[in-house]
């Protein structure tokens, strides 16, 4: 990996960023980048098991994989976890509460085993933990989680016609392109009970 990071001219303990997309099981690791400011794609890693369908977490037990704009700070690292690293991504967040969604301890660790989280098999988290720690511990504050329930393309979102999530998810998209235009993640806050960003 660091080799990696050299040939892309990035550093380990630079601040990291991470979209997750549950349609193509598919996690990307961002890192920023020095020079531009902007978060380079390091590794994108096949995701090992999600449980549950498209569509957000709605409450405790359903076994969904929440999509929205999360977080983990320090104190959400566990490196001692029964599936070898974890980190916690804090579901329900604040839109989820004021939506009423329930549930606790969404995490994305090793193993390849999921209720409602995003398991990456224990050697893909230690690459991903390590790199989360190393900005943690360099003085990211917290960094972002992403979670998305595919890649929102105008096709994909064109074939979301009459789903019961489709206003959701074109509250989601207004934060995806932000990244995709700018390659800065977006501050996502809720206002009225819909995401807002900055």
């Amino acid at each position: 990996m660091e080799t990696e990071l050299t040939e892309k001219k990035l550093e380990s303990g630079s601040p990291v960023f991470i979209r997750a997309f549950k349609e193509e099981r598919e996690l990307e690791l961002y890192v920023e980048s020095k020079s531009t400011g902007k978060f380079e794609l390091l590794r994108t890693y096949p995701i090992a098991a999600a449980s549950g369908k498209l569509g957000p977490k709605l409450a405790e037990g359903d076994r969904q994989v929440p999509e929205g704009f999360y977080l983990s700070r320090a104190s959400d690292m566990n490196s001692n976890s029964s599936f070898h690293l974890s980190f916690n991504v804090n579901y329900p967040n604040a839109y989820d509460r004021a939506h009423e969604r329930t549930g606790s301890f969404i995490m994305i660790h090793g193993s390849n085993v999921s209720v409602g989280c995003l398991a990456m098999t224990d050697e893909k988290i230690e690459e991903i933990y390590t790199l989360c720690q190393a900005a943690l511990d360099n003085g990211q504050p917290f960094f972002r989680v992403h979670i998305f329930p595919f890649r929102m393309t105008p096709e994909r979102m064109a074939k979301t016609a009459g789903s019961p999530h489709l206003p959701f998810w074109e509250n989601l998209k207004t934060g995806y392109d932000l990244f995709e235009k700018y390659k800065i993640p977006p501050n996502a806050t809720v206002r009225d009970k819909a995401y807002v960003f900055e």
